[in-house]
């Protein structure tokens, strides 16, 4: 993304204003790429953009925002979601604003701008690390949805078993590895991101008939009068208990992570000056969705909301045609996990190969590397999925380090670094408060999440 058009008058049918800047950044595909191979492409329309990012945003993480109501209470939680929306929305200003500057296409070519190749590097890694285990998180929950998974002893069933019975070909391995040869393999084979748009908005559906869903129940035992009052403020009595807040810092910046694909949906643009109001109508089409699930999703479990809400609907909800309703709120959601996925893999992919290839020609101009890559990453995320036993520790670990990293501490730093001249006081001042912010917070996070984990580990033996 540059400011003004240096691009020469035949590649004037799409993209205009983005030239040729660096062929080898990682997380979208150079323009050279795409006259070579995407001739026909006129450019990513403004609805394609907001389904894309919002499928981006809207992953695993929502399915943790009610039990993050349960430590904070209704109205912090709330709060908190518009709070991360709105900084979520600055950081992302402040990496465009600054693409522009240092002529860079990319997330990663922009941390090559501030900090070198080491900068452009620790980027990748990053994405690789966060996007490898919100993957593997999506195919867990998608197993745990379809196949069943136990707990404490507690076995909750899948809506398989339940629909068919227990059988080998309802269990977990067979089940991901369908899913993963029927949707995830295909899928990940299209080369541009805005080839995605209509699966996007069909997660999108998907996420929001969950929403639905869920509103009606909790809107019928409201008129019922089976649902308490939950609490507007966090329960505080001691020290520890005041730490705890800051373990939803995590969960709240992973279901925010869009950055690492805010360039790639950029480049396919046609025009590039659309991409703020595509961030904006994203952001807060995303924000309603999570304020709402959260909202409903805690007054209708109230304190027994569990870390993944979805395993919160195997029981009876004390309404008529309850199994349904539960079959259709995991169904959906895991539906929309398996059109996600792509989405997620897109820069993962890209970033694996300028990490390890960064000499190579373009990735979607080589088949077998494409291919290579592409099937390398899907088998470690299934063997991933099938060998780890729990998610949601890994999943707060994950976010409070490679997520806190893509999300607020490099679009922090290279405001910070500002080589180009253009940050302004307020600038710095609102990046400060973000690194400190996101260094204290997560810090507090790993170490409660830690010590619950040592607790939890030592009370068998006591």
């Amino acid at each position: 993304m540059t400011i003004g058009s240096l691009a020469p008058k035949k590649e004037k049918k799409s993209r205009k204003s983005k030239p040729v800047v660096d062929e080898r950044a990682p997380l979208l595909p150079s323009k050279h790429e795409e006259d070579v191979g995407f001739d026909e492409f006129n450019g990513a329309s403004f609805t394609g953009a907001v389904f894309n990012l919002s499928t981006t945003i809207v992953g695993a993480g929502i399915m943790a925002l009610p039990a993050t109501m349960k430590v904070l209470g209704l109205g912090l939680g709330i709060a908190m979601i518009v709070f991360m929306a709105f900084l979520t929305e600055a950081s992302i200003e402040m990496l465009l604003r600054f693409s522009r500057a240092g002529k860079s296409v990319s997330y990663g070519g922009l941390m090559g701008d501030a900090f070198g190749k080491y900068g452009k590097m620790m980027l990748q890694i990053c994405v690789l690390i966060n996007n490898i285990g919100v993957l593997i998180v999506y195919m867990i929950i998608i197993g745990d949805v379809l196949s069943g998974t136990t707990s404490s002893g507690v076995h909750h069933a899948g809506v398989l078993e339940g629909w068919f019975g227990e059988h080998w070909w309802s269990g977990r391995t067979f089940v991901l590895l369908v899913t993963t040869l029927a949707i995830f393999a295909p899928l990940a084979s299209f080369k541009r991101i805005d080839s995605l748009s209509f699966t996007s908005a069909l997660s999108v559906g998907l996420a929001v008939a969950f929403l639905v869903i869920t509103v009606g129940i909790t809107i019928i035992k409201l008129v019922n009068g089976s649902i308490m009052m939950p609490r507007l403020l966090p329960d505080v009595t001691d020290l520890t208990s005041f730490w705890k807040l800051f373990t939803v810092v995590p969960v709240l910046v992973t279901a925010f992570i869009c950055h690492y694909n805010v360039h790639s949906i950029d480049n396919e643009l046609e025009d590039s000056t659309q991409i703020k109001a595509v961030v904006r109508t994203s952001l807060g089409l995303c924000s309603t969705v999570y304020i709402m699930t959260s909202l409903f999703g805690f007054l209708l479990f109230g304190d027994g909301t569990l870390d993944d809400v979805l395993a919160n609907f195997d029981t009876n909800l004390g309404i008529p045609y309850s199994s349904l309703l539960n079959d259709a709120v995991r169904v959906s959601y895991a539906a929309h996990l398996m059109l996600v996925f792509p989405i997620v893999f897109y820069p993962l992919r890209l970033n694996l190969d300028g990490l390890f290839f960064p000499s190579s020609r373009p990735l979607v101009l080589d088949n077998l590397r494409f291919a290579l890559i592409s099937i390398g990453l899907i088998g470690v995320i299934f063997l991933g999925a099938n060998f780890i036993p729990s998610i949601w520790d890994a999943f707060q670990f994950t976010g409070a380090t490679a997520a806190v990293c893509l999300g607020f501490i490099f679009p922090a730093s290279i405001t910070l670094r500002d080589r180009h001249g253009i940050a302004t006081r307020k600038d710095k001042i609102l990046c400060i408060f973000m690194i400190v912010l996101a260094v204290f917070s997560n810090l507090v996070a790993i170490y409660s999440d830690a010590y619950a984990l040592f607790k939890k580990n030592e009370s068998p033996r006591e």
